[in-house]
């Protein structure tokens, strides 16, 4: 897309005819560009989305494509420009976007007030977003990511930093870094700046020795539940009046990683009498036992920081202004704050948000490590997992998923929220595009004998070419089948009475003139209904019928797919710390049903999202006929001959509950 202004011009001056054919494929360019965009250039509006906004808004056949919302990404951007830059002719462009950069809170983040007093913002703001890499990203780090981003780049002209806090070398991977980056560039959130704490851990062990030298830090080597039950109890420990050189060698000897030294770490001398527990000297260093060698330092190191230690320290190094974290660090502030007047280093603000919690969820890495671990799910993104790429395996949208937390706000307040909110949200955006298909349960499948008016006088199949989508064209088109052999639901013929008239989607009203049943019978002791006779009354009216049933022509090439629905992992809606995991696991949190399903189906890939006709919203997983594309229990052994080459579908919750599906 073009770079400049003067480009943007010249592409604004292709929009003014009113053929559509001649502007549609302008409007795809820009639709592709504003995917992952929230404008044309940079992270705050300029002269660009000026330019091409005018120009839409005064092309009547642009203009009513927006109302259409044909173009979900173009759509949502000149919605987002009109309600918070609001161009117009007559004012000056460097007043519109002064006014658009002095916007408090933007109409798209209505519900949450983006009005935090931040202290000191006129000398700049450095905001920085700071995971641990020892799992994969989940919704609640997706909050802090998007507003830590938000407050840097596009409230304040500020920089964001991505800092891996890489102190753990037990739980650390490089997967699980390598994870994060392309996570958070899906997110479209693009930090100034990549670091570690481990390209600090030179000065963090200097700053560390500075504080036993100020006798603000001594060496201890409490057994860790006597560790605990004191500082529970406000019980000073027996090493805490130590001398300056004592603890020096015991921190010597850490360092080297000795057997001596492996039972020391070394803690901050705050007040064992402070009612707040984080301030009772916690511990800032230790030599943890039995680690592996450090994913980015090896074995340079034997000694590590803590969070508690690092954090602040590197914030100041960094040149954080503000630290942005979640209300469960609310009791560490003075913790942190105290960290950096002891160093005498320089000032840091804190800010804390509520943390992002769902009903039936758990985010706890050390338990979704556990559950992973144990086989019950398929991996890191299975699509029952709150991860950021379960979720999107799931089938939800980046665009939806930014939408509803930017929604919340950096709100204090805790609420535990419903699932159902932020699917609602992804609907709005994969209905427009969803292409629709259609897919029979392959179980107790009946068969349809078809005749009358509509039919080929020589019985050979009719191809029709119909719109995939019938209010977006641009989704694209698929060929429907239409012969006098029909395939239907066991549960659509189990409903239906002889001549009554029903509606066959996509093609036109029949009479139900015979039902013929099989010798066998339902689990509930029903008869199963093996062939039915159907007159077509294609000039029939549908608004005068009760039931919309489902086809497909057995002539065409017929796809075998399985479709996977999924429950909630947990059994209760929050998980209390007495709780033992296991036991509010669900034990069955998934079914598949197999169908058949139209031909159009065969060009389907992995990531495509589309709708099954009465069945719902779905995400192709595996496409047909690849072998081993599907990640579900690696695809190997009994689950690769039990899929084999079917294409395999996700559904996509809607907000709602669902009701049956035939």
């Amino acid at each position: 897309m073009a770079p400049n202004v003067k480009d943007w011009q010249a592409l604004s001056e292709k929009l003014t005819p009113i053929n559509l054919k001649q502007i549609e494929p302008i409007l795809g360019e820009l639709n592709d560009h504003l995917t992952l965009r929230t404008y044309l250039e940079g992270h705050l509006p300029t002269d660009a989305d000026n330019v091409i906004w005018k120009a839409i808004r005064a092309n009547r056949v642009a203009h009513s494509y927006m109302k259409q919302n044909l173009m979900i990404n173009l759509c949502r951007w000149f919605r987002f420009i009109e309600e918070t830059v609001k161009p117009n002719e007559e004012s000056d462009a460097a007043e519109r976007l002064a006014a658009a950069n002095a916007v408090k809170t933007p109409a798209v983040h209505e519900g949450g007030s983006y009005e935090i007093g931040l202290q000191d913002t006129e000398r700049g703001v450095v905001t920085r977003f700071p995971p641990e890499p020892s799992g994969y990203l989940h919704v609640g780090h997706a909050k802090a990511a998007f507003l830590n981003d938000f407050f840097a780049h596009k409230r304040y002209q500020g920089r964001m930093i991505l800092r891996f806090d890489d102190t753990n070398p037990l739980k650390e991977k490089q997967e699980f870094e390598d994870s994060i980056i392309h996570d958070l560039e899906l997110m479209g959130v693009v930090p100034d700046s990549v670091s570690h704490t481990s390209d600090f851990f030179q000065q963090l062990y200097e700053l560390a020795i500075k504080m036993i030298e100020l006798g603000h830090a001594y060496a201890d080597d409490t057994p860790s539940e006597q560790l605990r039950d004191e500082r529970f109890e406000m019980k000073e420990s027996k090493h805490r009046n130590n001398s300056v050189e004592d603890n020096l060698a015991r921190f010597a000897e850490m360092k080297e990683g000795t057997q001596a030294g492996r039972k020391w770490f070394i803690r901050a001398k705050i007040d064992m009498h402070d009612k707040n527990g984080a301030m009772r000297d916690p511990v800032i260093y230790r030599c943890p036992k039995d680690a592996p060698p450090h994913h980015r330092t090896g074995d340079k190191w034997n000694i590590y920081p803590s969070y508690d230690f690092a954090c602040p320290v590197v914030d100041s190094l960094e040149g954080v202004t503000h630290a942005l974290r979640t209300t469960e660090y609310n009791d560490r502030d003075a913790q942190y704050q105290w960290m950096l007047a002891a160093l005498k280093l320089r000032h840091v603000y804190n800010w804390n948000f509520s943390r992002l919690s769902f009903t039936k969820t758990f985010l706890s890495k050390r338990k979704l490590a556990a559950v992973v671990e144990s086989g019950r799910v398929w991996g890191w993104d299975d699509p029952r997992f709150p991860t950021v790429r379960g979720i999107r395996r799931r089938g939800m949208t980046i665009p939806a998923l930014q939408e509803f937390i930017l929604k919340q706000g950096p709100s204090k307040s805790i609420v535990l929220m419903d699932w159902t909110l932020i699917w609602a949200t992804n609907k709005k955006y994969i209905d427009p595009v969803a292409g629709r298909y259609t897919a029979i349960e392959k179980e107790n499948i009946v068969t349809c004998n078809v005749y009358g008016e509509g039919i080929s006088p020589d019985g050979k199949p009719i191809h029709e070419i119909k719109d995939l989508h019938l209010k977006n064209k641009d989704v694209g088109t698929k060929t429907v089948v239409t012969s006098n052999t029909l395939l239907i639901d066991q549960l659509d013929a189990q409903s239906f009475e002889k001549d009554e008239e029903i509606t066959l989607m996509n093609w036109g009203n029949a009479f139900v003139r015979g039902i013929h049943y099989g010798s066998s019978t339902t689990q509930d002791g029903v008869k199963i209904v093996e062939k039915l006779d159907i007159e077509l009354n294609l000039q029939g009216d549908f608004k005068l019928t009760k039931k919309k049933i489902t086809w497909l022509s057995k002539d065409q090439e017929l796809i075998p797919v399985v479709l996977y629905d999924f429950d909630y992992l947990l059994s209760k809606d929050k998980l209390e710390e007495d709780d033992v995991l296991e036991d509010v696991l669900n034990k069955v949190t998934e079914t598949k049903t197999v169908c058949l399903a139209d031909c159009n189906v065969r060009g389907l890939e992995e990531d495509d999202i589309m709708q099954f006709d009465r069945r719902g919203y779905f995400r192709c997983d595996k496409g047909f006929n690849v072998r081993g594309g599907s990640r579900i229990g690696g695809i190997d052994g009994k689950v690769e001959e039990e899929i084999g080459e079917s294409a395999v579908f996700f559904q996509i919750p809607t907000g709602k509950k669902e009701g049956p599906k035939r």
